[in-house]
């Protein structure tokens, strides 16, 4: 038995309901004995008695009685170990951004793959079997990220805010927003990137090429990057946003400036006159930090996702300040 805790409401839990925020971080306790301790007094939010459909604010303090340790789960960012022995249902908490009715917002941590495909035996697909609704109705994708990429993934809850969803980004009425980590710095600071891509079959799996207008199978892409930041004229930290979602596109687009992105196992090729920078960990530094849709139900959904360990440390090591990048965005 661990003692009385008092938990700080997190910025990206404002306006959860307070049975909700003790399943995140208490799923182990049921929804019984969680009304016991509010009808007694035990748990609090603000020193105030509550009940379980109360909402949740930032800055909030919840004070929880003492209750048996392994009811409790670790919070913070998700690492390869979590992702070994999480259950599947406390590991998609931990990586909830958002929630209503109609639609869930994840953070996808980067190395999980979003659907299964050979040797996969984890993928967001099958984990969201674990959220299967009283009425039978499983989450549904609406949207990929390639398994390396971390970040915000839309998830929907029903069949037609699946329908809703999927149709905003088939329309291009969605904005996402990526920050990546590139070799080098671009000339121009801030442009638009215009190819046809086309998919070859090696035998590392599939890897996107620029391809020639009319060549068979080519699919035309458009991205657009800024920059962000540099660090020693040898890094930069671009922002970059997709018009279209081809497959790899801002990988393969980064690639095609001659400023891949660091870590990237598929399109980073090794220049030997280059120095991978030191501390830094050869793992794809590509994250959907933020993304604009129109919900369901009508306005706008907007969310931005943390970014992942790996890239934390690295934007420690270079002195990049998060901060700089969100000054045209609005988080949540």
């Amino acid at each position: 038995m661990a003692g009385i805790e008092h938990i700080t409401v997190e910025g990206d839990e404002a306006g959860m309901r307070l049975d909700r925020w003790f399943k995140v971080h208490f799923p182990g306790l049921g929804f019984g004995q969680l009304q016991k301790l509010l009808r007694s007094g035990q748990v609090r939010v603000d020193g105030g008695r509550v009940k379980t459909d109360a909402r949740v604010q930032p800055g909030q303090v919840v004070r929880i009685p003492p209750l048996d340790v392994d009811l409790k789960i670790k919070t913070g960012p998700i690492g390869s170990h979590d992702l070994k022995h999480s259950e599947d249902g406390e590991l998609l908490s931990r990586m909830l951004l958002h929630e209503d009715e109609k639609v869930f917002v994840l953070n996808k941590p980067a190395g999980l793959a979003v659907q299964g495909g050979s040797g996969l035996t984890r993928h967001i697909d099958k984990m969201l079997e674990a959220w299967t609704s009283k009425k039978g109705e499983k989450p549904r994708l609406v949207h990929r990220l390639d398994r390396d990429t971390s970040g915000v993934l839309v998830v929907a809850r029903t069949r037609g805010a699946a329908q809703k969803l999927t149709a905003a980004f088939r329309e291009r009425d969605t904005h996402k927003t990526y920050w990546a980590l590139v070799k080098g710095v671009p000339r121009k600071h801030d442009d638009k990137i215009s190819t046809w891509l086309v998919k070859d079959q090696t035998d590392e799996g599939d890897r996107m090429r620029v391809a020639r207008h009319g060549e068979d199978g080519a699919d035309h892409a458009v991205s657009y990057y800024r920059v962000i930041d540099t660090a020693a004229q040898n890094l930069a930290w671009l922002e970059m946003e997709p018009y279209t979602g081809r497959t790899h596109q801002l990988r393969v687009h980064a690639l095609h400036i001659g400023h891949p992105i660091i870590g990237d196992p598929k399109y980073f090729i090794d220049d030997h006159n280059w120095d991978f920078p030191g501390g830094v960990q050869k793992r794809l530094h590509l994250h959907a930090r933020r993304i604009d849709i129109p919900h369901p139900n009508g306005g706008r959904l907007q969310v931005t996702a943390p970014l992942p360990p790996h890239m934390v440390q690295t934007w420690n090591l270079l002195g990049l300040d998060q901060s700089d990048g969100d000054r045209d965005g609005d988080d949540e």
